[in-house]
């Protein structure tokens, strides 16, 4: 028989470790909830030569990587579990490091843990990992803590990370089609040309005729690339490094989003999916009695668009010098009415906060109903481009043998 470790849940809240003696994996849990147990972790115990191996690995990836969005979402999920079931943070944090399937995320927990029992609060602990939970996120546990609310703010920082992940997946799923139907488009070409193009080939110069002028440009294309197959990944490589350096070149960046806010459709897109975030970051910064200056700074961080960021950012300034809210925010002409219209009336009526979670309950339907309207737009426009696409090369096949039957 061997010997496994674990670490357990009693009466739901209390984490409690021990050994027990089984056969297997199965027949050690089975043991441990016959103690009235909850399981969280089982594993055997190791040998000394593997605890050495062990953490020899630990320290190798012991850096501590930036946290992903699913990251966070996993670890507020289970501290606000604890926390709600009365297990003090320390002990929260020592579940998360045992029990995390991700090493970057029993790390974090494990230097906060550390930090903590050095006397340091968890609010001042996290400030120190803005890449691994950022700005938003060290500002709401701050005012969690100082209210004395931390159990509520983790649960409003879950509902909010899980908003960020929703709005995340609508928009990349819109954009997902018609970047499928982009490399399928480049892929039926470059089969065409580099395959298809060359076998007619001999064909058309047994004609003694000229070709027409696409099917001449098309055919030395196909030559060109079955030649030199070799430039096609570097041709390709260059163009994603070209659009990737003018999306990251901050002045290219900065002319581009100020473009896609003129284009119809793609501008409410941005905006609503912009002020989507914007807007639940304010609700849940001022439920937890975060300032509304400082509401306005941590929201601000949620917007990716420069355009909309820079106003944002000049309102919050007129805010400073004592401008009601509602009209700094109208003064920037990028926000939409509807949304000015219930943070000017939460303004008046001492609610704001209720606006404000009714203006992302709003946002939130009029995003859906964008997506909804791109998604039908956009599938016939693609049809339309891979038709053509297709309608071009066969054209260009086929106008030397229509040419030569009208001739004879």
């Amino acid at each position: 028989m061997a010997i496994y470790n674990y670490i357990a849940l009693k009466n739901n809240k209390d984490i409690v470790k021990g050994k027990v003696n089984a056969e297997d994996l199965r027949e050690a849990r089975e043991s441990i909830r016959s103690l009235g147990f909850i399981p969280t972790k089982v594993y055997e115990e190791k040998t000394k030569g593997e605890e050495d191996n062990e953490k020899k690995t630990e320290v190798k990836g012991g850096k501590i990587k930036k946290l992903g969005l699913q990251d966070r979402m996993d670890f507020t999920s289970t501290l606000q579990i604890l926390a709600q079931s009365g297990i003090p943070i320390i002990e929260s944090l020592m579940f998360i490091e045992n029990d995390a399937a991700k090493l970057k995320v029993r790390l974090v927990a494990k230097e906060l843990r550390r930090q903590i029992m050095a006397g340091a609060t968890f609010a001042d602990t996290i400030a120190k990992y803005p890449d691994q939970f950022g700005q938003i996120y060290i500002g709401l546990v701050k005012a969690g803590e100082d209210s004395g609310e931390l159990e509520k703010t983790l649960q409003r920082l879950l509902e909010l990370l899980g908003k960020e992940a929703a709005i995340r997946g609508k928009v990349i799923g819109t954009l997902m089609y018609p970047m499928f139907v982009i490399v399928l488009a480049v892929i039926i070409v470059l089969v065409m040309l580099m395959f298809v193009f060359p076998v007619f080939k001999e064909m058309f110069d047994g004609m003694g005729k000229d070709l027409p002028w696409i099917t001449a440009t098309l055919m030395s294309a196909g030559i060109f690339l079955k030649t030199y197959w070799f430039f096609v990944p570097i041709i390709l490589g260059s163009i994603a490094g070209f659009f990737t350096f003018i999306m990251r070149w901050q002045a290219s960046k900065r002319k581009i989003d100020e473009f896609v806010l003129k284009v119809p459709l793609l501008c409410d897109l941005i905006q609503y999916s912009n002020f989507a975030n914007f807007v639940a970051v304010m609700q849940v910064a001022y439920d937890a009695g975060v300032p509304i200056i400082e509401c306005l700074y941590l929201a601000n961080v949620t917007l990716t668009n420069y355009t909309l960021k820079t106003k944002i950012e000049t309102a919050t300034l007129k805010v400073q010098q004592g401008q009601h809210l509602s009209i700094a925010l109208r003064s920037t002409r990028v926000m939409p009415k509807m949304i000015l219209f219930m943070i000017a009336t939460g303004e008046q009526s001492g609610r704001l906060g209720d606006m404000l979670l009714q203006a992302t309950n709003f946002i939130d339907k009029k995003l859906d109903g964008i997506i909804d309207t791109m998604t039908k737009m956009i599938e016939p426009i693609m049809l339309i481009v891979i038709g053509s696409i297709v309608l071009t090369l066969a054209l260009a096949l086929y106008l030397p043998l229509f040419s030569s039957y009208m001739s004879d």
